[in-house]
């Protein structure tokens, strides 16, 4: 077989090998490119990680005064609660987003990671326990059992059975009330619906922490209501974070910790509802 002659293949040869150069430097040019632009991508993402605001969402229920309320035309959540969870976030170097929700959607929003704490004067309770992981306690709290001024019948708890009794909803003053003997207990979402209820006389009584209390009469309710009998059930307040999440919550008791030993965590804690007007704890980092 003879060949042909070598001029004859040589344009060929050249054209094929040209060919191919050029679709090696362009699939090298490209690999280059696209591992240049990893590159850039993953250092830009761990600069705006580092430089990246820290946010503790905290979540809340604000119509328990004074623990978190909104005032009179402000969009504004104040209270003890309030500040508390600012001064934490503060100390831990976070930002503090409050988010307002029902108390008894608090739980199930924390452990859905819609939320990062609870900040709500929420008790701790074993049941809640088996839900959440509470921080050190932070406040002392317990139920009280609020009449109207013109109702001589109700002294105590004990005289409430068969009884009308509001509460809120979720709440351990639902808990109590519901050992009452045949009490008719209606739950309403916030504390200011159960009180406005005893107020147009729909119940016989509210029964509620004695600090709510407090300050609800304090705030003008005593012109028609009042409490009667003793505190009871003396109740821990605490911080709640979704289960097991022991480090948040270690950074959050590290955190009251240090509120406390600087002598800087109140101006005032005097919850009472034998002063006039009952200031709530305001915690202040300089």
């Amino acid at each position: 077989i003879r060949r042909p002659p070598r001029s004859t293949l040589f344009p060929y040869t050249t054209l094929f090998r040209s060919c191919i150069m050029k679709k090696l430097v362009i699939l090298m040019m490209s690999v280059i490119a696209a591992v240049a632009m990893l590159t850039a991508g993953c250092g830009g993402s761990d600069k705006a990680d580092k430089n990246a605001e820290k946010v503790l969402r905290v979540g809340t229920e604000p119509t328990f005064a004074p623990f978190e309320f909104q005032e009179e035309g402000s969009k504004e959540y104040t209270g003890f609660d309030m500040d508390l969870a600012r001064a934490i976030g503060k100390q831990m170097g976070y930002k503090v987003e409050i988010q307002n929700m029902g108390f008894d959607a608090l739980i199930p929003a924390l452990n859905a990671g819609n939320i990062d704490m609870v900040a709500a004067g929420m008790s701790i309770t074993e049941e809640r326990q088996k839900a959440v992981t509470f921080s050190d306690p932070y406040y002392t709290s317990g139920l009280i059992v609020m009449v109207n001024k013109d109702n001589t019948e109700v002294k105590s708890i004990k005289d409430l059975e068969g009884k009308r009794i509001a509460v809120q909803i979720g709440t351990t003053g639902e808990n109590k009330a519901r050992t009452v003997k045949d009490a008719k207990v209606t739950a309403y979402n916030t504390n200011t619906e159960a009180a406005l209820e005893l107020q147009n006389k729909g119940v016989d009584a509210v029964i509620n922490d004695s600090p709510v209390v407090g300050y609800y009469l304090a705030q003008g309710g005593n012109k028609t209501a009042m409490t009667v009998g003793e505190v009871m059930e003396a109740e821990q307040y605490g911080l709640a974070v979704k289960k097991g999440n022991d480090k948040l919550a270690g950074e959050i008791n590290k955190a009251l910790a240090e509120l406390k030993k600087n002598g800087e965590d109140r101006k005032s804690t005097r919850l009472n509802s034998s002063h006039s007007k009952i200031s709530y704890a305001v915690f202040c980092l300089k």
